[in-house]
């Protein structure tokens, strides 16, 4: 099992980055960066790329929608350069509040979207010959009669240093997670239930599964949560910290009938919960929001409490499949934490 975790990407980029060199020190194998409508993603994964030494570089997520398939290609490629083959594409269909809000552009066709961009990508770090993919969505070159005729079908002038870039996507809903099993390298499922995984996903999986090429090798899991060390009286408050995001996510993302982390939670059985919160977010009441989110969810969602009790978390974690650890330590020594969870592993 491997050891993530999402930088910071909203405040002292510098004291971030010299954060990940001593996380490097300590065991993390990938730091993920987030792009949600901040600065870029990638220009914070090449400087990371020059600071660190072994630590893989990943985006936590690139949204489907703000990039050509090319752009992407390239840019995954750039980084896996720049990085010595540590670039980690991670991409995502976000949201309509933010593709269309920030973005300008449609949110259409999700899946569609994915499978085109990743057979795409791949062709594009193959370079066994120039790119042509005529799909439903992307047609490249484009075709005369959409353009001016003058396209010619072209391949990367640079040799990757890996013609198989790691493409991990974040997916919660059935038909996003079995085509996730079926082509992606890994999985960044959100808000992880361990104990849920064979019911609520088993079967999305399993679909999946059965259709993946066998050269893409075993699919990795990358989920986690808080993580906190110390007796039950003194951190069992720490998991209240998770309270906001889970509101926002289950309440506030999307809108009623189409909030993909709502639905996720009616699924792991807190129906009248996930109703409750999304009615107090929508109507302005945040804290009350917040107070709505199940303690029990919180519970089960993250890896808060004594040793004893974290190696059985880790157990846990480790039989519904997840290969990756991705954790956001709370603690004054990130890097201890790190340490301990890495010792526990090995």
């Amino acid at each position: 099992m491997q050891l993530s975790m999402q930088i910071n990407y909203a405040g002292d980029h510098e004291q971030s980055a010299n954060q990940v060199v001593e996380l490097e020190r300590a065991g993390l194998d990938i730091a993920w960066v987030a792009e949600a409508y901040s600065y870029d993603a990638p220009s914070y994964m090449g400087y990371l790329a020059a600071k660190t030494q072994r630590v893989q570089i990943g985006a936590g997520i690139l949204p489907l929608y703000t990039r050509t398939p090319t752009v992407l290609a390239m840019t995954a490629a750039g980084i896996d350069a720049l990085s010595g083959g540590r670039c980690i594409l991670g991409l995502g269909a976000s949201g309509p509040q933010v593709i269309e809000g920030f973005h300008g552009v449609p949110y259409d066709r999700p899946l569609a979207r994915t499978r085109e961009i990743i057979d795409i990508c791949r062709q594009v770090w193959r370079r066994e010959g120039p790119l042509v993919h005529d799909g439903p969505i992307y047609r490249v070159p484009l075709p005369a009669s959409e353009g001016t005729g003058l396209g010619k079908p072209l391949k990367l002038i640079n040799h990757p240093v890996r013609s198989h870039i790691p493409i991990y996507v974040a997916a919660l809903g059935e038909k996003n997670v079995e085509l996730t099993a079926e082509v992606a390298d890994g999985w960044l499922p959100l808000f992880f239930v361990p104990d849920k995984t064979r019911e609520v996903f088993g079967t999305s999986l399993g679909a999946g599964l059965a259709k993946r090429d066998p050269e893409l090798g075993p699919l990795d899991i990358c989920a986690g949560g808080i993580v906190a060390i110390g007796e039950e009286k003194d951190v069992a408050p720490l998991r209240d910290l998770a309270r906001p995001v889970v509101a926002l996510y289950v309440g506030g993302m999307g809108a009623r009938g189409r909030n993909f982390y709502n639905a996720l939670v009616q699924r792991y059985g807190y129906e009248a919960e996930a109703a409750e919160i999304q009615d107090l977010y929508l109507g302005g009441k945040k804290k009350e929001a917040e107070a709505a989110v199940p303690a029990e969810l919180l519970e089960r969602t993250s890896l808060v409490g004594p040793e004893s009790y974290i190696k059985e978390r880790l157990a846990a974690y480790r039989e519904a499949g997840v290969t990756v650890l991705n954790i956001i330590p709370i603690s004054p020594s990130p890097t201890e934490v790190v340490e301990k969870l890495r010792s526990w592993i090995d």
